[in-house]
């Protein structure tokens, strides 16, 4: 897609100026990427919703995310994101607590994601106590054809070396409860991002994502 090669090469750039000078004076090129980014975002919510009615309310600016990082307690004095993303999730988009529809568009670390990421101490032992109370549930999703073929399993980037107290280490989902985090990730290499289909197979990957985000966003509001 035309809009992807324009946006990757906006951010390549960037990569390689991340300054106020160079980005004041390529502004221009920035909102142009930005608002074809907009307009990729806009094409996700309205088809998404066509089999996840609870985003069909949402917008792309309550979806994307400021490309200007925060800098304030960082070590890392870099002003600007070296990436593109955007939260496609029910109840607010990007500032939602539940499992939803995340695109990130970077130069070579582009990807589709979902689920839960870094949830609140109290979030994080209800999706727990779900999924060792339904585990059969969540590992028929987890074997389901559709789901292996888009993502490598259910990860964490950061598991408990021993089963959580008040949990059963001999329970089938002990390794899931030591996640601290429940996401699926679908990368995205640049040949696909430009592809004349690339909005229709990232599409496939949402949908198979679908029943993962239900069982995320039911165990949270129950």
């Amino acid at each position: 897609m035309i809009q992807n090669q324009l946006i990757i090469g906006f951010l390549r750039d960037l990569v390689a100026n991340n300054n106020r000078d160079w980005f004041a004076a390529n502004k221009e090129r920035y909102q142009t990427a930005l608002d074809a980014f907009r307009e990729e975002v806009a094409w996700f919510i309205a088809r998404i919703g066509e089999f996840d009615e609870r985003v069909k309310y949402l917008t792309p600016e309550d979806c994307l995310f400021r490309i200007y990082r925060d800098i304030r307690f960082s070590p890392n004095k870099l002003p600007y994101k070296n990436h593109f993303g955007a939260y496609i999730c029910p109840n607010g988009g990007r500032k939602s607590l539940l499992s939803g529809y995340y695109l990130h568009l970077q130069p070579d670390g582009s990807f589709l994601s979902g689920g839960i990421y870094c949830p609140q101490p109290a979030a994080l032992k209800q999706l727990r106590q779900s999924i060792e109370l339904n585990y059969d549930e969540l590992a028929a999703i987890a074997n389901e054809k559709q789901f292996k073929k888009a993502f490598d399993g259910i990860v964490s980037p950061e598991v408990l070396k021993r089963v959580p107290t008040g949990f059963s280490p001999d329970s089938p989902a002990a390794e899931w409860l030591k996640y601290k985090h429940f996401i699926v990730e679908h990368p995205l290499t640049e040949a696909e991002l430009v592809a004349v289909d690339f909005r229709e197979k990232a599409l496939d990957v949402f949908r198979a994502m679908k029943p993962f985000n239900d069982f995320c966003n039911e165990s949270l509001e129950r």
